[in-house]
C-alpha cells in the first residue's frame, strides 16, 4: 500500500471515529436531559424527598458504572494512591451536594428552567474561577460569552407561568444556581488529572461515595419506595439511563471528539429537558424564556468556538 493510500485510510478512520464520538456525546446529552424529568416524576409519584431521590440516583448509577468497570477490567487496573483516594472522596462530597441541590430545584421550579439554569450558569462560574486562579481578566471573546450567559440566565426568569409564587421561584433558582456552582467547582477540581485515575472510574466511585454520604440524610427524611411497578421502573431508569449509560457514552465519545462536539453534548442536556417538560408536563416557554435559552446556547457554543484553551 502506498503512503498516500495509507494516509487516506488513516484520515477516513479518524473521520469515522470523530463521527462516532460526536454521536456518543450527543446521546450522552440527551440521556442526561431525561434525568430531571425522571427525578421529578419519581418525587411526585412516590412522594420521595429530593435528598432521597438524589441518594438513590447516585447509589444506583455509581453501582452500575462500577460493575461495568469491574467487568471490563478497568477497575482492577487502577493504581491506588493517597491522591487518588482524596480525589474520589472530594468528588463524592461534590456529587452529593450537586445532586441534592439539583433535585431540590426540581421540586420548586419547572424541570426545563432548573436544568437550563444549572447548566447555563456553569460557563460563568468556571470562567470566574479560572480568572481568580490565574489572576487574569477574561479576554474579549470569553467576556462576551459570559455576559451573554448572564443575560440569558436573567431572561430565563420568564420561563415559568406568571402565577408562580415569587418565594418558590427564588428558592428554586437559588438551588439551581447552587447546583451549577458545585458542578463548576467539580469541573475546576478535576482539571488536573490524578495519575492512574481513569475518568470513568472517578465518576463511578465518586457517585457511589456521594450516594453513601447522602444515605443517612435520605433515611432521615424517608427513603421507603412504594412497591409499584411504575415507581420501580422510574428508579431503575434514573440510575441506568441518565446516569450509568450517559456517563459511559460521554467518556466513550470524548476520546475522539472535537470541542464543538463537546459543546453539543453540553447543549443537548438542557434542551432535551426543556422539550420533554413542555411535552409531558405541560410547562410553557414564554418569549423571555425562549430568548434566554437562545442566549445560553450561543454562550455555550462560544465557549468552544475559539482555539482550545488550557
Amino acid at each position: 500500500m502506498s503512503a498516500s493510500s495509507t494516509t487516506a485510510v488513516a484520515a477516513g478512520s479518524d473521520r469515522s471515529a470523530a463521527r462516532r464520538g460526536f454521536l456518543l456525546l450527543v446521546a450522552a446529552g440527551v440521556l442526561w436531559g431525561t434525568g430531571g424529568l425522571a427525578g421529578h416524576l419519581l418525587q411526585s409519584s412516590a412522594g420521595l424527598h429530593p435528598l432521597a431521590v438524589a441518594a438513590y440516583r447516585l447509589l444506583l448509577g455509581g453501582l452500575l458504572i462500577s460493575v461495568l468497570l469491574a467487568a471490563s477490567g478497568r477497575l482492577h487496573r487502577v493504581a491506588r494512591s493517597g491522591a487518588l483516594v482524596r480525589r474520589i472522596l472530594v468528588n463524592g462530597v461534590l456529587h452529593a451536594v450537586f445532586q441534592g441541590l439539583y433535585f431540590a430545584s426540581l421540586a420548586l421550579v419547572p424541570v426545563g428552567l432548573a436544568t437550563l439554569v444549572k447548566i447555563g450558569s456553569v460557563p460563568v462560574f468556571v470562567t470566574v474561577g479560572i480568572c481568580l486562579a490565574t489572576r487574569r481578566p477574561p479576554g474579549a471573546r470569553l467576556g462576551g460569552a459570559v455576559a451573554t450567559a448572564v443575560l440569558g440566565l436573567a431572561l430565563l426568569a420568564g420561563f415559568p407561568s406568571a402565577d408562580a409564587a415569587p418565594g418558590r421561584l427564588a428558592a428554586g433558582l437559588a438551588c439551581a444556581l447552587g447546583a451549577g456552582l458545585v458542578f463548576s467547582v467539580m469541573t475546576l477540581v478535576n482539571r488536573r488529572p490524578v495519575a492512574g485515575l481513569d475518568p470513568l472510574v472517578n465518576v463511578g466511585l465518586g457517585c457511589l461515595v456521594g450516594g453513601l454520604l447522602l444515605t443517612p440524610a435520605g433515611l432521615w427524611v424517608g427513603m421507603p419506595l412504594p412497591a409499584r411497578p411504575g415507581d420501580l421502573a422510574l428508579l431503575a431508569f434514573l440510575g441506568l439511563v441518565p446516569t450509568a449509560l450517559a456517563y459511559a457514552a460521554y467518556f466513550g465519545g470524548l476520546r475522539s471528539s472535537s470541542d464543538g462536539a463537546t459543546a453539543m453534548a453540553t447543549i443537548t442536556e438542557p434542551l432535551t429537558a426543556a422539550l420533554l417538560s413542555m411535552a409531558l408536563l405541560g410547562e410553557r416557554m414564554t418569549v423571555p424564556g425562549a430568548v434566554g435559552t437562545a442566549l445560553l446556547v450561543l454562550a455555550m457554543l462560544a465557549e468552544y468556538a475559539g482555539p482550545r484553551r488550557r
